[in-house]
């Protein structure tokens, strides 16, 4: 009779204690810039969706409908839950508009060049808008442009290393995600 086998980092995939360390640290990070106001609650139940999200995009060059809309409908929720209290250091409506506004410039991009990015990035950017309007429009244009900053250095490192050519895909989401974690860090970090 086989014997039960012991469940190990394995079971889960090879890399769950690098994926868990990520996800904390990602936590810790924000809730130091946050502090104690509300928002904070939103941006950590967010945060282990948002490395999902990472994760999934570099493997399969996928951003899930499962995870994406989900995380827009989550992040509007709790910030609409955190706006009416008193230490709250942001605006609703902002975030709602900052995820429409995102989330239709993604949409142009698409358009303009559907190759080149796929819907999933529009999909995300909702809720990466969402989340970085809460701070205001200047942190929504930051964390949207360093988002594709940091995908082009990424694109051209690779070409530079010839790993890549000039027209090879690469995954946005973990870009669009490391831009909206700088400028959510940045944004909550100077507020007094």
């Amino acid at each position: 009779q086989p014997q039960p086998s012991t469940p190990n980092c394995t079971t889960y995939g090879p890399h769950t204690p690098r994926t868990a360390a990520a996800t904390a640290l990602v936590c810790v990070a924000l809730a130091a810039a946050t502090g104690p106001r509300p928002e904070a609650a939103a941006w950590l139940l967010a945060a282990p969706v948002g490395v999902l999200l990472a994760l999934v995009d570099l493997r399969v060059h996928r951003l899930p409908d499962v995870l994406t809309l989900p995380l827009a409908a989550a992040t509007a929720a709790l910030l609409g839950l955190a706006a009416p209290l008193p230490a709250a250091g942001g605006s609703w409506t902002t975030a709602l508009l900052g995820g429409l506004a995102l989330s239709a410039a993604y949409f142009v991009l698409f358009l303009v060049n559907p190759s080149g990015m796929g819907f999933g990035d529009v999909k995300l950017a909702l809720a990466l808008g969402t989340a970085l309007g809460w701070y205001g429009w200047p942190i929504v244009v930051m964390g949207g442009l360093a988002g594709l900053l940091y995908g082009a250095l990424y694109g051209l490192g690779l070409v530079a290393l010839r790993k890549a050519g000039r027209r090879s895909a690469i995954p946005l989401g973990p870009f669009m995600l490391g831009g909206a974690l700088t400028a959510l860090l940045l944004g909550a970090a100077t507020l007094p």
